[in-house]
């Protein structure tokens, strides 16, 4: 089964972030295939032989399985004899020449997504802090897949009409009210996305929402003051609008008053209303 290249570079970076923060000299793990109770190793980060490559853990068996089943972290001391855990799996982690194991259960609005391992080539105890770096890679993975979910959602949502179906009527109503709050929730998503191509598609999607074909000549707004402006669009306060977009009100303010000079505004519903007559906003 093919595996999503964007979830995968994510599970690539937890597993860099994961060596890099608990020592260890061995980590690898996958997603969790769609429809299906298992996890498909896919990304190997310090391993010396490609034994444990395209491996499918099935949830219960193994470390890994043992992990999916509880949705918690779990560990071993010595893989090949640990009483905690089924051995299915022995012969590759043998073949990698693993002792000291942990698993930790990458969980997206509580469904288990992932499984990030990482390893000893000897046995000997992973205490405590070795544990939560590790669940802190895991955790940065849980992040960047809900900010992926957000953004497919969302544009999901904005996706042209088939050919031959009505859009919004830009005149007004519930379905163009929908486009708008929906362009607001993509200025405010796209600078959080990590990932260049995901966040440039979700621009683009901003600027098809936005009226016409574009900006029209006249004032140029800067891409936050265009936040800013979607955000107040759609009712937000300027504590709301900081908290959506991440930064404190005195700079939403401060954007808010740079973009109200150069469109001529004195007020925010004036500001809004020339926003949209510009093609700014939709």
């Amino acid at each position: 089964m093919a595996v999503d290249g964007a979830q995968a570079a994510q599970i690539r970076s937890a597993l860099v972030r994961l060596r890099r923060t608990t020592g260890l000299p061995v980590a690898f793990g996958g997603l969790v295939e769609s429809g299906q109770r298992r996890v498909r190793i896919s990304e190997l980060s310090g391993t010396a032989t490609t034994a444990l490559s395209a491996l499918a853990v099935t949830a219960g068996n193994g470390l890994g399985g043992r992990a999916v089943a509880l949705s918690r972290p779990c560990a071993v001391t010595d893989y090949s004899v640990s009483p905690q855990i089924s051995h299915e799996y022995d012969l590759p982690v043998a073949a990698e020449g693993l002792r000291s194991v942990l698993a930790v259960p990458v969980v997206v609005r509580r469904r288990v997504r992932g499984v990030l391992y990482g390893a000893l080539r000897t046995a000997q105890p992973l205490g405590d802090r070795t544990l939560s770096a590790a669940v802190a890679a895991a955790r940065d993975a849980e992040q960047a897949l809900v900010l992926r979910d957000e953004a497919d959602e969302l544009l999901a949502a904005v996706a042209p009409p088939p050919a031959g179906a009505a859009g919004p009527d830009p005149a007004g109503g519930a379905a163009w009210e929908q486009v708008r709050e929906a362009h607001a929730a993509l200025r405010a998503l796209a600078p959080r996305i990590t990932d260049p191509a995901l966040r440039e598609e979700l621009l683009r999607a901003c600027g098809l929402l936005a009226a016409g074909h574009g900006p029209a000549p006249g004032p140029r707004l800067a891409p936050r003051e265009v936040d800013v402006l979607a955000c107040v669009a759609g009712g937000a306060t300027n504590g709301a609008a900081a908290e959506r977009l991440g930064v404190g009100p005195e700079t939403v303010k401060s954007y808010l008053r740079s973009a109200m000079r150069k469109l001529g505004a004195r007020t925010r519903t004036e500001a809004v209303a020339a926003a949209r007559r510009t093609g700014w906003l939709p």
